[in-house]
């Protein structure tokens, strides 16, 4: 932090300067987030709560969902905050401490969604062995390794951003503090760090993505060897939802970490995109097309009505 002393903290210039528009987005933001809290909370209860569901798929999607979460509330609080506000500020050691925890949320997500890939795989391709080959032992592992890897990642680019001298403009053109927005205000060159950025980005999707890749490319083959369309769609079904969240993260994500830094309105649309509105869509795309999960809620439900009544 020694070497952030030029100025106390950055002004967030979030999606909108037009005030009346502000006060829409507050509203709009605040839904999102409420929405966003309970879903998730809703389908973790769910998850925990019902025995039918104690299952390797459903073990990942609690976690999933605790992610988003912790993904969402890393930004959403500051740019309520700002939507009301007249000074738009973040400190910044804040600053540096959004951007930790905005970089270890979306590396441990992505890494999380590649193992529910590979849990995908195992269930389709491998249906009567599914419980012993996703044992708990390795749920927990893979699970434990996707917090790992988005820490590291997270912590690596971090203090490489100690060795930037910040200076002149303190004015970030984005609502959170994203490390490619803080780049273009270093008065040293950032090259070695946007290299380090996309580096470890590329490095990130080349561990998860062929993990993906592989997983559906074989849940395919599996599905178009099975003979009846009713055996097609079920077993297309069991992965349809995590499919959809997959390209709905990693395209927005891959795009905003590789592509350079412009400041431009589609970068941050782009951010909200995967680090605010995939957090909404998740336990909704889950619940939706997912009897048990439907069926688990209905259950919580009655029980609920039963113990009230």
């Amino acid at each position: 932090m020694n070497n952030l002393t030029f100025f106390t903290e950055f002004i967030l210039l979030g999606l909108s300067e037009d005030r009346h528009a502000q006060t829409l987005l507050f509203v709009l933001f605040l839904g999102v987030y409420l929405l966003t809290l309970m879903g998730n909370l809703v389908m973790i209860l769910v998850i925990r709560g019902d025995s039918h569901l104690h299952i390797p798929m459903y073990f990942f999607l609690g976690h999933l969902s605790f992610l988003d979460i912790c993904f969402s509330s890393v930004t959403m609080p500051k740019m309520l905050q700002n939507f009301l506000s007249q000074k738009k500020s973040i400190s910044v050691s804040g600053c540096i401490t959004q951007s930790f925890f905005f970089l270890l949320s979306g590396c441990a997500e992505a890494s999380l969604l590649s193992a529910m890939a590979y849990d995908r795989y195992a269930a389709v391709c491998h249906p009567l062995l599914y419980t012993v080959v996703m044992n708990r032992p390795l749920c927990t592992a893979m699970v434990g390794a996707a917090w790992v890897m988005g820490f590291l990642n997270s912590l690596v680019n971090n203090l490489f951003i100690h060795k930037l001298h910040f200076c002149g403009s303190n004015i970030i053109a984005h609502f959170c503090c994203e490390l490619p927005s803080l780049f273009p205000l270093s008065c040293t060159d950032p090259t070695a760090n946007e290299f380090l950025l996309s580096g470890s980005s590329a490095f990130l999707g080349l561990l998860t993505l062929p993990l993906i890749l592989f997983s559906y490319s074989r849940i395919i083959s599996a599905i178009l060897s099975i003979r009846n369309s009713e055996g097609q769609g079920k077993a297309f079904s069991t992965c349809s939802s995590h499919l959809t969240v997959v390209l709905l993260f990693y395209g927005t994500a891959l795009f905003r970490y590789i592509s350079p830094a412009s400041g431009s309105v589609l970068e941050r649309v782009v951010s909200v995109q995967y680090s605010v509105i995939t957090s909404l869509l998740n336990p909704l795309i889950y619940s939706l097309k997912n009897q048990e999960v439907k069926a688990a809620l209905q259950r919580m439900l009655r029980q609920q009505k039963c113990a009230l009544g």
